[in-house]
């Protein structure tokens, strides 16, 4: 890949200048108008936190140097398509160039993970890698040098391959001691610094894909959903979870005991949620809706809130639903300080209890018909029209109104107890030029989504903080490198950080400028060997 160069020719007072681009976002689903969006920092309460988000496995590489062992995303790459990330984004040598880019957007905020294979590479078998310990120290004390938040996730989707070998992971109770030992090592060296503090990335969707799809590892499953070697998606997600649930709960009451006082921090945990529309009016597919967050958001919150499993939940399962001890219930119950929201789109919902449901697009998944999806089938499409703009990912839809419904369904749900919006973020189609062309869209994408948080927060949501997904394009763990969401390219040939119009977008926006993305714009980009001078809209 040749490196790209641009230069950018500012017109009038705008800070940023952008395209005369093809028609802009829209939804259908929308009000607010996406030609003409102007939000703003200042449009957001005092203190409001604006960052990006990152994982361990996805950006660091540096897969077997100082002390790190085999995670189970190394083995599960080594038997899949060959991508893996074994170098990544490389940020493990380059994190300081990273931590400057992060200041020089002005980022008030940074979400990144501990690599679990990298601080404890046998977990309780072996004892902890210093050298890791001395690299996330490192990070934490710089970003608090450069005034910017260290939000850490414990576990983000990247564990030993032994813990697995051993135990078969999540999949056995042991696994929650496994965490809690992981979690405490966190504390002890970290805990001094870093207040805000994520337990584990969307349980819900690891479950899914790793135990009813096999997307991710250990890739089991069971027919319909997938033809594996071993596994049963009826029922090992709902234990992988359960696994999850109280490891976190075990975790948040020993930060609580023991580690709360040194900087009053605050536990959480983050859910992928996605927001469910009924596809047609009548009533069946509005509990369908109903029932598709139940079984998708409410299947991680609810226990961690109020101590137990969602009813509706109960009312499908049998015995293959875990349940809780009544010290489990008192252990879960309020275990968590805020929410995380992992945000990406709106899918369309249909029952498949009073009716059939056949999966025939690309945005629907097998298996509606079964309890452990509802009995509900989800797509973006409705009669071959997608609910919102494609993107690079088959199921994420841009419907920017969709994330004031998921914060006012929490809102509602949860008593609004304090949110952060910790992922959120426009994946480019694989087949476009993400720097120029689609870039654009993920700026518009972002100015709406923000400007319907915005409307959120004025109606009285309690939401504190927007994190950007993702810094820079990473390993987008079974899409690989194809799928991009970064405010920054990566030069896969020269691990170059390349910015993107949506990066200077974002720095301008936090300096507090309202620039609009919009027909009537115009940007000159000169490309090496490709000259741009001026785009016509399509």
């Amino acid at each position: 890949m040749k490196k790209i160069k641009f230069k950018c020719i500012f017109i009038s007072n705008c800070l940023l200048l952008l395209l005369l681009l093809q028609s802009p976002i829209s939804t259908g689903e929308s009000t607010i108008e996406e030609q003409q969006v102007r939000i703003k920092a200042s449009d957001f309460p005092n203190g409001f936190l604006f960052g990006a988000s990152t994982s361990a496995y996805q950006i660091e590489g540096a897969v077997v140097e100082d002390g790190k062992s085999v995670s189970n995303w190394d083995i599960f790459c080594r038997t899949d398509d060959g991508t893996n990330g074994d170098v990544a984004d490389d940020h493990y040598h380059r994190y300081m160039e990273d931590i400057e880019i992060m200041h020089s957007l002005g980022l008030t905020a940074y979400r990144f993970s501990i690599s679990w294979s990298r601080i404890l590479p046998r977990g309780r078998f072996g004892g902890v890698n210093q050298a890791a310990i001395i690299f996330y120290n490192s990070i934490i004390d710089n970003l608090v040098l450069r005034g910017i938040e260290p939000f850490v996730t414990i576990f983000h989707h990247e564990y030993p391959q032994e813990l697995e070998d051993r135990f078969g992971g999540w999949l056995s109770p042991l696994m929650q001691e496994e965490f809690v030992h992981l979690a405490e090592t966190c504390f002890k060296y970290f805990a001094d610094r870093v207040k805000y503090w994520i337990t584990i990335n969307e349980p819900n969707l690891f479950s899914e894909m790793g135990y009813e799809r096999a997307t991710y590892p250990p890739a089991r499953c069971s027919p319909p959903f997938g033809n594996c070697a071993t596994g049963n998606s009826d029922s090992e997600p709902l234990i992988v979870a359960h696994n999850m649930l109280l490891g976190h709960a075990k975790a948040a009451k020993l930060y609580r005991d023991q580690f709360k006082s040194k900087v009053d921090g605050l536990m959480s945990i983050a859910v992928c949620a996605f927001m469910y529309t009924p596809m047609t009016d009548n009533v069946y597919d509005k509990e369908a809706a109903k029932r598709a967050l139940a079984f998708n958001v409410a299947w991680t919150l609810d226990p961690l809130v109020y101590g137990d499993y969602p009813q509706e939940m109960k009312n499908y399962h049998g015995s293959e639903l875990p349940s809780f001890s009544s010290e489990e219930k008192e252990l879960l119950k309020d275990s968590i300080d805020f929410i995380g929201i992992n945000h990406y789109g709106v899918l369309y919902a249909k029952d498949c209890v009073h009716s059939s449901c056949l999966c025939n697009d690309s945005s629907c998944t097998q298996g509606s018909d079964r309890p452990i999806r509802g009995f509900v089938y989800t797509t973006g499409e409705r009669n071959g029209v997608p609910i919102g703009e494609r993107t690079g990912m088959s199921r994420f839809f841009v419907v920017p109104s969709g994330m004031e419904d998921i914060v006012d369904y929490i809102k509602e749900r949860y008593n609004n107890k304090t949110m952060f919006v910790t992922e959120n973020g426009y994946s480019s189609p694989s087949d476009e030029d993400d720097i120029y062309e689609h870039d654009v869209k993920r700026i518009q994408y972002h100015q709406s989504y923000l400007a319907y948080l915005a409307q959120a927060i004025r109606k009285g949501a309690d939401v504190r903080g927007y994190f950007i997904w993702s810094l820079m394009d990473n390993f987008e763990w079974s899409s690989g490198y194809a799928i991009k969401f970064g405010l920054y390219h990566i030069d896969r040939l020269t691990l170059n950080r390349i910015p993107k119009l949506s990066a200077n977008w974002y720095r301008d926006f936090l300096g507090n400028s309202s620039i609009v993305v919009d027909a009537d714009s115009f940007i000159a980009i000169t490309y090496e060997n490709k000259d741009l001078s001026r785009v016509q809209s399509h």
